[in-house]
């Protein structure tokens, strides 16, 4: 008789599909707000200068120390790479946004 091969067994608690293909979501609505106005408050935050000075002939008016930290802080704490493109959007588009609204430090 020949021996049949078998196949290694995924456990329910280590997928991230359900057999349906859903995605499965360990984190409670309070827990995603939070990271969610976390991620916006970060964008916001701004180190902008009173003139601008030049860097490689590129004017520069501000940076976004938020966005560094918020990029690190994703890249860190969030597993799964769909999530993490979630959030790095969300990041850069209120970053890009906050850059027009006078939010910020001035120096």
């Amino acid at each position: 008789m020949a021996s049949k091969k078998h196949k290694q067994r995924t456990y329910a608690r280590n997928r991230i599909l359900t057999r349906r293909g859903n995605f499965t979501s360990a984190e409670t609505d309070g827990q995603y707000l939070l990271k969610l106005v976390l991620v916006v408050l970060l964008g916001t935050f701004w180190l902008k200068f009173q003139q601008p000075f030049a860097f490689i002939n590129i004017p520069v008016a501000g940076i976004p120390v938020g966005m560094l930290f918020g990029l690190l802080l994703v890249g860190y704490r969030e597993k799964s790479q769909f999530d993490r493109k979630i959030w790095y959007a969300i990041l850069i588009l209120v970053t890009i946004i906050s850059y027009f609204v006078p939010a910020g430090i001035v120096i």
